[in-house]
């Protein structure tokens, strides 16, 4: 497993200038989500979530091409856990489908994302900053909304997401609720963000997140009833990033994660040969999409898998 980059006193100040104006900046935010994915790409940051607000963040799933109309399959069939914002074809890790996803000509998806991970027969085999020594030619990649994206909103209307104000990283869970079946993806189960808020806010934030159906919409459970029903155990052990602090008189509020891949992978086991890589969870890509394009988006009924 890579170890993070020191990086000097400087470069360290440099780095906190130029992400404060990303976190906070909104006049440009095409011109924000080009600058972060450049942090990426020097490996100087890792969560994303509260940088460039406005911007559309992307989970991330790569696999080789010969699963790629499998995987294509099970984003169509279950676009609330897996909503795809992009595709990669083999061949170019520098192209992304449709072109407005990502603008910038010099995009790397194998450098772009702050941290990635690395399956073999469905297991998590080590951590890499950058894919260059692994990626092949024969690989496929996909990019899906993240609820990252609808953070600012919350922010916005004064419903902080708690894990922005403690720093940690989102709380994400397994679940049993099964995903509709695809090809080698025939056993997945859905994932899950969790963010704490009393049970009096709940419809608001369903309100403030409803539109953004191009990175999981509205909120898929609440309540600990509704953890019960996801086949959620202890709130107090996340499957991926980190426990969360509740307040007195709050609830759990579940969204669709697009960790969901990472599982289903897990759960194809062997039936998947070769390399699959993914995303460090809580690391995603910035898109060049903003919250101006949902609409347009809501009206696409699937990204085409490139021939």
């Amino acid at each position: 497993m890579d170890s993070m980059t020191s990086s000097s006193s400087s470069m360290t100040t440099t780095t906190t200038t130029t992400t404060t104006s990303i976190t906070t900046g909104k006049s440009d935010n095409r011109s924000n989500g080009y600058t972060t994915r450049l942090l990426a790409r020097q490996n100087l940051i890792t969560n994303t979530s509260g940088l460039s607000p406005g911007s559309l963040q992307a989970n991330l799933l790569i696999l080789p091409s010969r699963y790629a109309p499998d995987f294509h399959a099970l984003c169509l069939r279950n676009p609330v856990p897996c909503p795809l914002l992009g595709i990669i074809p083999q061949g170019n890790p520098h192209t992304v489908s449709p072109a407005a996803c990502i603008t910038s000509p010099d995009f790397d998806l194998r450098t772009d994302f702050p941290q990635y991970r690395v399956y073999q027969s469905g297991r998590h085999i080590a951590s890499k900053k950058d894919l260059k020594d692994v990626y092949t030619p024969n690989h496929v990649g996909f990019l899906l909304g993240c609820s990252f994206s609808f953070e600012d909103a919350l922010c916005e209307a004064g419903l902080t997401p708690r894990h922005q104000l403690t720093g940690r990283v989102v709380a994400m869970y397994r679940t049993t609720v099964p995903l509709m079946p695809a090809g080698v993806f025939s056993e997945a189960c859905m994932v899950v963000s969790m963010r704490p808020y009393l049970l009096d806010d709940v419809e608001r934030v369903r309100e403030v997140t409803r539109p953004y159906g191009a990175t999981h919409g509205e909120p898929v459970a609440w309540g600990w009833d509704g953890a019960e029903r996801l086949g959620i155990k202890d709130i107090k052990t996340p499957d991926w990033g980190e426990a969360q602090v509740f307040e007195e008189g709050e609830v759990p509020v579940f969204w669709a994660c697009g960790v969901t891949p990472q599982l289903a992978v897990e759960m194809a086991g062997d039936k998947i040969e070769g390399l699959v890589f993914a995303h460090e969870p809580g690391n995603m890509l910035v898109t060049d999409w903003t919250a101006a394009d949902l609409e347009a988006l809501r009206e696409k009924s699937g990204i085409a898998l490139p021939v």
